[in-house]
């Protein structure tokens, strides 16, 4: 899966190792896809972080097509390759719009028929690039959202980018990936 870490073999883990395996597999993800083999060479940060994605993915309060925009709005930004792999289709079967999913892919700014696909694309947008959001999408985020929304939305594209850096730096692919989504 990577070619800068080691493979890792469960026979030699430790126990820190093997409970943080239990938990991933054990948990709403059910698969190690995506940075927990990597993670795991520090099962203390993959506990954490692994226990951080489980709230992002699941419990933001955010609709399904809503995170997984952000998220690909995130793998698009990092061109992270397995992040954007795993995540486009479960982006499309939320309901996000092939058009949209191919315009971030592509470094396009897309053209929106729903508002809140656009106030998620605007605040994660200009988070990213100014690392600060506009009083303006600010406000329009928390009127449409609330407060523990949009802090959750940071967390989330707060993980999704530890995310992609992770599988960026060791090369990491998704379970099955032949394609890539990204010019190398």
């Amino acid at each position: 899966m990577s070619k800068r870490l080691p493979d890792f073999q469960i026979a030699t883990a430790s126990d820190a190792q093997k409970a943080v395996l239990q938990d991933i597999l054990s948990g709403p993800r059910g698969n190690l896809n995506g940075p927990f083999l990597g993670w795991i060479f520090s099962p203390e940060l993959a506990q954490h972080a692994q226990k951080l994605g489980a709230f992002c993915r699941y419990d933001t309060g955010l609709p399904l097509r809503l995170s997984e925009l952000a998220i690909l709005v995130t793998a698009a930004r990092w061109r992270s390759q397995a992040e954007w792999h795993i995540h486009h289709p479960i982006a499309l079967d939320a309901g996000l719009s092939a058009d949209i999913a191919e315009a971030l892919r592509t470094n396009r700014t897309p053209t929106f028929a729903d508002a809140d696909d656009k106030l998620i694309f605007d605040f994660s947008t200009e988070l990213y690039e100014t690392k600060r959001v506009s009083d303006a999408t600010y406000d329009a985020a928390v009127a449409r959202f609330g407060h523990v929304v949009v802090v959750n939305l940071v967390g989330l594209l707060g993980y999704y980018a530890l995310v992609a850096m992770t599988l960026n730096t060791f090369g990491m692919r998704a379970e099955g990936q032949t394609d890539l989504p990204f010019a190398e």
